[in-house]
């Protein structure tokens, strides 16, 4: 049965599909890294109590100019297998490759702390596991606004957004999704 423009997969395709993202995101990670830089102490200071010291001091950011990130290679296969709701990369504001992210436009505080949820989700997952259960969230909760690591990052941005002086750590909420089986 299709829904929503994604055919059915077996477990073994979204085993593959998954494997392709994660090999997409090592490879943009590899390719953004010679020109991100790390965060500066403003945006460090303004996320301090949000995040632990080393994913503010690891991370780094590429704000592109004048190009925009691809769709992945592995979107054409997609495509072929009838995928017609796939996510254009190019127009998200921003995308974090493990602890590199990469933004088509000048970086806010508010879009900053999503990607480094991001960020904490990846460190405490690994690149395959993120990779496995975003593609299993997209295609279970029916598009992007349905994947669980987005949920997350949405919530927790939303609550930084409500109180920006009160820190609240996202490693503990992040492990407590994980604990949860929330994603």
């Amino acid at each position: 049965k299709e829904t929503m423009g994604f055919p059915p997969l077996t477990a073994e395709q979204m085993g593959q599909v998954a494997g392709f993202v994660a090999g997409y995101i090592s490879a943009q990670r590899r390719r953004a890294e010679p020109d991100a830089l790390y965060l500066g102490s403003t945006q460090r200071s303004s996320l301090q109590g949000f995040f632990r010291q080393d994913v503010l001091h690891t991370t780094r950011l590429l704000v592109l100019d004048g190009t925009r990130i691809e769709n992945p290679p592995f979107y054409s296969l997609l495509l072929q297998m009838g995928f017609t709701s796939l996510p254009d990369f190019s127009q998200m504001a921003a995308i974090t490759f493990d602890d590199i992210v990469v933004s088509h436009e000048l970086v806010t505080t508010g879009l900053l702390f999503h990607e480094l949820v991001h960020v904490e989700q990846y460190r405490q997952l690994g690149i395959r596991r993120f990779a496995d259960l975003y593609v299993r969230g997209f295609f279970t909760g029916g598009g992007y606004d349905g994947i669980p690591l987005e949920v997350n990052a949405y919530q927790l941005g939303e609550r930084f957004e409500r109180s920006p002086q009160m820190p609240f750590s996202v490693e503990l909420d992040v492990s407590a999704w994980i604990r949860d089986g929330r994603f």
